[in-house]
């Protein structure tokens, strides 16, 4: 039985409950986060927090809580928890109150806080490579808030799941933004660019590490905008997420990408991510790339 945080009390996930008129329930009105935990070990958590609270800033919502109850918190729940893996996603919302568009005065903030098994892709997906399809971003101007409003999000990935793919790849304007869950690098020539973080990216936590442990190994990197038919004619293009991590997109829209198998820069920096993983992540070490 996963157990829960909710509201100041531990408990199992089947007795958690939540008020219908909570404003997380009815308008979304809310921000979340996502830490990995690796052998029981939060994985940069300063950062996860200190995103949440841009998040919560972003949005008028108190934080409730400072960074070392955050902390105490997510221990406690990493502790009761059966599987040495994790991640932890917990939300904040505005909290209870009658239902008004407008900003309630005086609610108190509704805190969620769960954790479930962290399943990275199976080693024979990251061999032969993912497919992924694109789509216009037609989402909201404030991507960089991490919202709990995530239907766009949702019909995007849709898009992919129905096409049996892993990944919806978004363009803007006909610009690179992200994909529906996850950061997007490509690579040409050598060069691994990337779009530079702004209000229509969220900032991702496994996007700053892959981006350190490339310029760690001396690969050039660059942040730009990358037109779609740049994308299209990548070397290489990859995802990156918590769970995710670093992932090949080998064919998109069914056309392969360059050679259809992943590339010899995806694999450098994929076995360098695991190597950082094991030496940093797993030893809870903060900022080690080497």
């Amino acid at each position: 039985m996963s157990m829960v945080f909710l509201n100041g009390l531990f408990m199992p996930v089947e007795e958690a409950r939540v008020p219908v008129l909570d404003r997380g329930f009815i308008f979304g009105d809310g921000v979340y986060e996502l830490i990995p935990v690796y052998s029981r070990v939060p994985f940069r958590m300063d950062e996860h927090l200190a995103r949440l609270e841009r998040s919560l800033a972003a949005v008028r919502i108190r934080n409730p809580y400072g960074r070392e109850e955050w902390r105490d918190i997510i221990l406690q729940l990493v502790a009761k928890q059966s599987f040495e893996d994790q991640g932890v996603y917990f939300q904040v919302t505005r909290g209870v109150a009658r239902r008004d568009h407008a900003f309630p005065k005086d609610s108190a903030p509704t805190v969620f806080v769960m954790s479930n098994p962290l399943v990275n892709p199976p080693q024979e997906l990251v061999e032969r490579g993912a497919a992924a399809v694109s789509a216009v971003d037609n989402r909201w101007h404030r991507c960089d808030i991490k919202s709990i409003s995530l239907i766009g999000n949702c019909l995007l990935r849709q898009v992919s799941a129905d096409a049996g793919a892993v990944e919806t790849i978004l363009f803007r304007d006909g610009k690179l933004t992200e994909a529906s869950a996850s950061n997007v690098f490509v690579v040409k020539g050598g060069v691994i660019l990337s779009p530079p973080t702004s209000n229509l990216i969220l900032p991702g936590i496994t996007y700053d590490v892959i981006a350190e442990i490339a310029q760690a190994a001396g690969l050039p990197l660059e942040y730009r905008e990358i037109g779609e038919a740049e994308v299209r004619g990548a070397d290489e293009v990859w995802i990156t997420s918590s769970s995710k991590e670093v992932l090949a997109i080998v064919t998109l829209d069914g056309k392969p990408v360059a050679g259809g198998r992943p590339g010899p820069v995806f694999r450098r920096v994929h076995a360098l991510y695991q190597e950082f993983k094991q030496k940093v992540m797993r030893a809870g070490k903060e900022r080690q790339v080497a």
